[in-house]
């Protein structure tokens, strides 16, 4: 009797340390009509108040990426509305029209139509005549729905580039890379690469890149997160793969934190744990866990500048299994 005592006070004692305390958002933004899945936060370099975070909403006839205030009020005339089941967005700056013109863009995912869309921001005007097809090459149906989307700056040249994962694909070359182009015909997607190893189990939809560092993560849901080269030039072989054992379940969003001096961090949600993985930007090596009240969550995104009173360190966004997002200051989650 008496072990059988020690041992259920050491389960309730180990399930206890287990409880991380959970930090309350700052905002939880207006519900969306369908399915929250993934954010994307725009910066308004001019007046950074007037920032805006962009969230998916996911339907087959009348999907939207939803446009918020920092508020969390949806901002009704730059919201994108009749979109077919679109999955995962990003954000990127100055892309060039011409040498003398460039625009800040949104792309996101149009699963259903085996496309990804362009659009400029904050004026929400289309630059792809429609959308630009992707995984044109398949012959597998299933095997053409993009899900997951990052942008890519290369540094030193300018060029900007997306990186796209998609609803199934092989165990080698599940991403696909496609550099935009802008000329006197118009802007079209050129594709150039496929990569990417995929263990076989789930799926990949997550992905996030380090524009500086020059470095590609992306969620093996089932194992881990994988380290590529967001530069072709690079090459194509994996850096690493990392931080499986940290996680529950399904591995899903990352958010890239970047600091001087090549500081930051990796945060991934650890979707079934309802909480978020904090692994260090520099090599990659786990710190943390944090549970910020949130529910299944897919996607995520942060920006380390001061927007304003309420977010003077940053602004960490999460989608909430709800039909909603939920919005941090970078303080609450003790960042740099």
């Amino acid at each position: 009797m008496n072990k059988l005592i020690i041992i259920c006070c050491a389960l309730v004692i180990t399930s206890c340390k287990k409880q991380l305390p959970v930090i309350a958002p700052n905002v939880i933004t207006e519900k969306i009509p369908h399915d929250s899945d993934d954010p994307a936060i725009w910066i308004n370099k001019k007046d950074p108040s007037k920032s805006i975070v962009f969230g998916t909403d996911k339907d087959e006839v009348n999907g939207g990426v939803y446009a918020f205030d920092l508020n969390g009020k949806i901002i009704k005339e730059k919201s994108i509305t009749n979109i077919s089941y679109p999955n995962n967005v990003d954000i990127e700056y100055d892309f060039k029209l011409n040498d003398s013109t460039s625009i800040d863009i949104l792309v996101f995912t149009e699963r259903e139509k085996h496309q990804i869309r362009l659009f400029s921001v904050p004026d929400m005007k289309a630059l792809d005549n429609g959308g630009f097809k992707v995984f044109e090459d398949e012959t597998n149906e299933q095997m053409k729905r993009p899900m997951g989307i990052a942008l890519y700056n290369d540094p030193e040249s300018g060029v900007i580039s997306a990186i796209i994962s998609r609803k199934k694909g092989p165990k080698e070359g599940y991403l696909y890379q496609y550099e935009f182009i802008s000329d006197s015909t118009g802007i079209r997607a050129k594709f150039l690469r496929k990569f990417g190893k995929f263990s076989g189990t789930k799926e990949i939809e997550a992905i996030a890149i380090d524009d500086k560092l020059g470095y590609v993560y992306y969620s093996d849901e089932a194992v881990g997160i994988r380290k590529y080269h967001a530069n072709p030039k690079a090459g194509n072989d994996e850096i690493a793969i990392f931080g499986g054992n940290h996680f529950k379940d399904d591995i899903e969003g990352i958010a890239i934190a970047t600091y001087e001096n090549d500081k930051g961090y990796l945060i991934v949600s650890n979707q079934q744990n309802h909480s978020f993985n904090f692994f260090k930007r520099s090599d990659n090596t786990f710190i943390k866990s944090l549970n910020l009240g949130t529910l299944e969550t897919d996607g995520c995104e942060v920006v380390t500048v001061n927007l304003n009173g309420k977010f003077k360190m940053g602004l960490f966004v999460a989608m909430n299994d709800e039909q909603n997002f939920k919005f941090y200051s970078l303080e609450a989650l003790k960042m740099e």
